[in-house]
């Protein structure tokens, strides 16, 4: 994985809200956008912002369903940033 796409992953996780998120769609699988902000104190826009910023680096996909719009994690994705960060020294 190259600089510049760490670096844009690294960024996306540089907010807690976002984490949380991560951690939830690791938890359930798979998950709708609706039930993610069923799970927070934000409005629909304000998650919206926040999976738009994990999708655009790479670590949230999202498959639209009809009306709605299901995420999941890349986990080839964190799987990468786990190796870089075990090689770190």
């Amino acid at each position: 994985m190259d600089t510049e796409k760490l670096a844009k992953i690294f960024k996306a996780l540089g907010h807690p809200t976002r984490i949380k998120i991560v951690e939830h769609l690791m938890e359930m699988d798979t998950c709708v956008c609706g039930q993610i902000v069923n799970i927070f104190p934000y409005s629909q826009s304000t998650i919206s912002q926040h999976l738009k910023l994990l999708k655009e680096s790479g670590i949230v996909c999202g498959e639209v369903e009809g009306p709605k719009t299901r995420f999941c994690v890349d986990k080839h994705a964190l799987n990468q940033v786990k190796t870089y960060m075990e090689n770190l020294k």
